[in-house]
């Protein structure tokens, strides 16, 4: 039969290894060739290429008409990104070329365009790149072969606003059945807004417990995947890292001086794309029995070019010195060095215009907030336990001994 003379029928990318294939950004060329093995004469009509990058979404609702009436609507939008073809072989103007047995190379290249969309594949939507050729043969239906590669745009976190810190704070009255159970304000800030995956997040936060209940701060950093069609958006999100503190006591206050929290590896922030969005949060919560959770959330941006050497301020020796000073310490620390203050960060007419919210609400169903939404700006102060001499027989409680710098 016709079909047995064709052994094999593959595209094959150049720069791929035996474990890996090789990643493209956009600009850069991508050269391969289409493997055709024959195990007698072929009469062969033409054999065609074609690369195509498409972002698709799709997903349905159901929705009612009325009170025994109900319909499913369904939403769908798709975006080309890359469009390229090609012909490796004589057109198809009803004249054939005789291929002789044996192993036939067909080469091709072209330039993908100067920005494209990273590669993702989610719950109700991907953006994919492929390579696919196609071998059209006189009395004998097509043959095809498929070659999907990976596309991952960079991200550079060492630009200034992916380098600035980010703070924040919230309060929440703990009630109980209509009764006022006390305050709870939640203050945090990290150094930075960008990270890339394999980074440690150092979480500073303070959280104030005024109330008479037991309340448990949490951090996590939350991936949020947004598809849009016709107008709608759909929304999943999912916990790629998470921590958990310790309880915090009824009047009592507790400080997280650079709780570590690792950046598993993720796909990088995509940001630029119109069908769809993935954004990432760092959410620091409290759970507050019988009350809703008391969150704040600050924005990340997952990139795909680390952080340049002393590149942070954590990395700086002169803020290693100042942290020192500030601290009283008469040796490095071993803890990150906390971000500026929040008053520092949040310029005076964006707090005066901060009426609404400049975090938006989560619809998380794990994390989400309920009931009135109250927001507070306050100051983010970090406070040392106070200094006591030796020759004082009273201590105030949770004070410390002063050290000798030169110890």
């Amino acid at each position: 039969m016709l079909f047995d003379k064709v052994k094999a029928f593959s595209v094959q990318l150049d720069g791929a290894t035996a474990g890996a294939e090789p990643v493209f950004s956009g600009g850069q060329a991508v050269a391969g060739r289409v493997l055709l093995e024959l195990a007698s004469t072929v009469r062969v009509g033409a054999l065609r290429l074609r690369a195509r990058g498409r972002a698709h979404v799709h997903w349905t609702e159901s929705r009612s008409a009325g009170s025994s009436t109900a319909y499913t609507q369904s939403y769908s939008e798709r975006m080309e990104v890359v469009s390229h073809r090609a012909t490796l072989l004589t057109p198809d103007t009803g004249e054939t070329t005789t291929l002789p047995p044996g192993r036939h190379e067909f080469l091709f290249s072209f330039q993908l365009p100067p920005t494209l969309v990273t590669s993702f594949e989610g719950k109700h939507g991907s953006v994919r790149y492929c390579i696919k050729a196609t071998l059209h043969r006189p009395w004998v239906p097509a043959r095809r072969a498929r070659k999907v590669f990976t596309v991952i745009e960079p991200v550079d976190i060492n630009t200034p606003a992916l380098l600035a810190p980010q703070a924040g704070a919230r309060e929440k009255v703990a009630r109980s059945w209509y009764c006022n159970r006390g305050l709870v304000s939640l203050s945090a800030k990290i150094d930075r807004k960008g990270y890339t995956p394999g980074e440690v997040i150092p979480v500073f936060a303070e959280i104030d417990n005024s109330s008479t209940r037991h309340v448990l701060p949490r951090a996590a950093v939350v991936q949020t995947q947004t598809f849009m069609a016709r107008g709608a958006r759909k929304q999943k999100r999912a916990v790629v890292a998470s921590l958990a503190g310790e309880p915090v006591g009824p009047g009592q206050r507790a400080l997280w001086q650079g709780r570590a929290l690792r950046i598993p590896p993720v796909g990088p922030s995509i940001l630029h794309c119109r069908v769809l969005h993935v954004d990432y949060a760092l959410k620091v919560c409290v759970d507050i029995p019988g009350t809703s959770k008391l969150l704040l959330e600050l924005p990340l941006v997952i990139g795909t070019i680390p952080l340049h050497p002393f590149g942070s301020r954590s990395s700086s020796v002169g803020s290693h010195a100042s942290f020192l000073l500030d601290w009283r310490l008469g040796a490095l620390p071993e803890r990150p060095e906390a971000p500026p203050e929040y008053s520092e960060v949040v310029a005076d007419t964006e707090v005066a215009a901060l009426g609404q919210s400049p975090f938006p609400l989560p619809q998380d169903p794990e994390m989400s907030l309920e009931g009135p939404f109250f927001a507070y700006i306050q100051e983010f102060r970090y406070r040392p336990p106070p200094l006591y001499s030796e020759e004082d027989p009273n201590p105030p409680s949770g004070a410390m001994r002063p050290r000798c710098m030169t110890c």
